[in-house]
C-alpha cells in the first residue's frame, strides 16, 4: 500500500515535469544554422560578441527583454520593425521552433 501511495503522488505531479516542448541539441543546432544564415550578418548570435550591426540586440540578450517564447508568432507571421535595414523574415513552424530553441540556449 505504501508504494502505491508513493506512486500515485509522483503521478501527481510532486515530481517535476518535463517542459511541453524539450529543446534538444539538435534542435539548438538546427536553430544555430538558421539564425547564422539569416540573422549573424547583423544580430550577434553566440554569449559573447558585439553585434556586427550596433542597433541589432544581441541574441543572448532577448531573455532579458521579454521570454523568447512571445516571438513565435512573429517569426512565423513575419517579423516587422520599424527599423528599415532589417528585412522582414518568416519562418515555417518547424524552423520557428528550432529558433526558438536555439534563443533559449542562451539564456
Amino acid at each position: 500500500m505504501k508504494l502505491l501511495y508513493c506512486g500515485l503522488i509522483a503521478a501527481l505531479g510532486l515530481v517535476p515535469l518535463a517542459p511541453a516542448v524539450a529543446q534538444t541539441k539538435v534542435d539548438v543546432q538546427r536553430g544555430l544554422v538558421l539564425v547564422r544564415t539569416h540573422c549573424a550578418s547583423c544580430h550577434s548570435i553566440d554569449k559573447v560578441s558585439p553585434s556586427p550591426l550596433k542597433a541589432a540586440p544581441p541574441f543572448r540578450d532577448l531573455h532579458k527583454r521579454y521570454p523568447v517564447e512571445t516571438l513565435e508568432e512573429a517569426l512565423a507571421e513575419g517579423i516587422v520593425t520599424g527599423h528599415p535595414s532589417m528585412p522582414q523574415f518568416s519562418f515555417d513552424p518547424d524552423q520557428v521552433t528550432v529558433i526558438i530553441a536555439f534563443l533559449k540556449s542562451l539564456e
